[in-house]
């Protein structure tokens, strides 16, 4: 039976909350950075899931997203090669419904199941955007989740599903649009959210043979923490079996949310326990899991529970305004305007700032980034084996920091960085305070963006202090 054999979540550091100058919510809620993206998240996420799994074992990639930096071109290519996977992988993207992600998942399902992949990788990850001071804007938070799906050494068989598709117009954006926007909200509630998730539910029991005393915890999408309690009732549950939900503290992800509270829930699980999987979002997807003694193998990710535990308040509601395009910060002096990457350059180079390959020298062991073609210790020429640097421990040599150069989060840091058993880089690093910047410091590998010229999304590998 096919069902999840690892997962993984992202949360981003920074958060809105009480000790945010402008911020008028008494709730927290997760930001990502002026340098994140859906794209970068669910890398991270992937990145999480993927601890101590072979890579190369990894037949696909879906990417599920109603927040996707292109509307044309695939999410899932870039997010593979970040993640290092093989060439040759199905990759296929997921989108423009609160329900891409279980409807990723799904399909993931079908294709280990039909014996079209052995083992498939869904990541999920959203960073919607409401009208500031609106009712929605707290929340709404950013984040990504991520689970491998497999027939072996499964952790969490997925029993059985049932769907409905429901054509209701709630909750939608348009194309050139960047806010989300809604109905009148006693008719989308009625005719759609109190509707059409417990009918889903409803229709799994029934298939099933299942009621609610037959679970030991239910994950399911709401658009707010009053419905969400309300449908728990509403289903029969008792509040012990509800997983709590990320409001307050992340906040609502799209298409990433019910992937997330899953993760949440898979940290706390027990071989044995029987939960419930719903989402909603033009129509209804429902699943029923059951944990088996594998899932103690793969306890040790970050998850929900390490990300949320490392995090800092921003100190102003305007520079997040400023990162989400509302309005736009003076730069500190004048540049040149940046221009957009030559098409031609960023795929020559793909290998060396997607996947972050350096090499190894075979005569000596000398590890170097960027690549070489004379290694510069032994002065041998042409003779290396390609190396990954994104996941390896590394240290910070020595720094400095420009407050002149432009940057979403001044000043810029640029930062000189050891990497264990060889290779140095020179970069620029992200989500730091640098009051608390110490030579020697863990450093670990972020995938991130440089730079948007003319809509083009430069992506880099950026460096930052150890999260946790």
């Amino acid at each position: 039976m096919a069902g999840i054999i690892s997962y993984g979540a992202y949360v981003p550091l920074y958060r809105l909350g009480p000790g945010t100058a402008g911020w008028m919510a008494p709730v927290e809620k997760a930001i990502a950075n002026f340098d994140e993206d859906s794209i970068t998240m669910a890398v991270a996420a992937a990145i999480d899931c993927m601890n101590g799994i072979d890579r190369s074992t990894i037949d696909g990639l879906y990417f599920a997203s109603t927040t996707s930096p292109y509307v044309e071109k695939q999410a899932a290519t870039t997010v593979a090669t970040a993640s290092d996977l093989r060439r040759d992988v199905l990759t296929a993207d997921f989108t423009n419904s609160l329900r891409a992600g279980t409807n990723a998942l799904r399909a993931a399902l079908d294709a280990v199941n039909a014996g079209s992949a052995k083992q498939l990788m869904v990541t999920a990850a959203d960073m919607r955007l409401a009208t500031p001071r609106s009712e929605l804007e707290p929340l709404l938070g950013d984040g990504g989740a991520a689970l491998l799906i497999g027939d072996e050494r499964v952790a969490v068989n997925i029993v059985g599903s049932y769907s409905v598709s429901d054509e209701i117009l709630d909750v939608w954006r348009v194309q050139g649009e960047t806010v989300v926007s809604a109905w009148e909200e006693r008719f989308i509630l009625d005719e759609g959210y109190r509707s059409i998730l417990p009918e889903a539910v409803s229709g799994l029991f029934q298939k099933y043979n299942l009621g609610a005393k037959d679970l030991t915890k239910a994950v399911y999408y709401a658009p707010d923490p009053r419905r969400h309690a309300e449908i728990g009732r509403r289903i029969g549950l008792d509040p012990a079996q509800i997983q709590p939900p990320l409001f307050g503290a992340v906040g609502n992800t799209g298409a990433a949310f019910a992937l997330m509270m899953l993760v949440a829930a898979l940290e706390e699980a027990k071989p044995g326990d029987r939960i419930l999987l719903a989402n909603y979002g033009d129509g209804a997807d429902a699943f029923i899991l059951e944990v088996t003694k594998q899932i103690s193998k793969i306890k040790n990710r970050r998850g929900i529970k390490g990300y949320m535990a490392s995090k800092k308040i921003l100190n102003d509601y305007q520079l997040y305004a400023s990162w989400r395009g509302f309005v736009e910060m003076s730069a500190a002096a004048r540049r040149p305007e940046i221009v957009m990457p030559s098409a031609s350059a960023v795929w020559r180079e793909r290998d060396q700032n997607i996947r972050f390959y350096g090499n190894k020298c075979r005569k000596c062991g000398y590890a170097q980034y960027p690549p070489q073609l004379v290694c510069t210790n032994c002065h041998a020429r042409g003779d290396f084996d390609d190396v990954r640097f994104s996941d390896k421990k590394a240290e910070l040599f020595t720094y400095a920091m420009d407050y002149l150069t432009p940057s979403g989060d001044p000043p810029l840091v640029i930062a000189v960085v050891n990497f264990e058993g060889g290779g140095r880089t020179l970069n620029m690093m992200t989500d730091r305070d640098i009051d608390e910047l110490k030579i020697g410091m863990p450093i670990e590998m972020t995938f991130r963006k440089l730079f948007t010229p003319k809509g083009v999304h430069n992506y880099y590998w950026k460096s930052m202090p150890l999260r946790g």
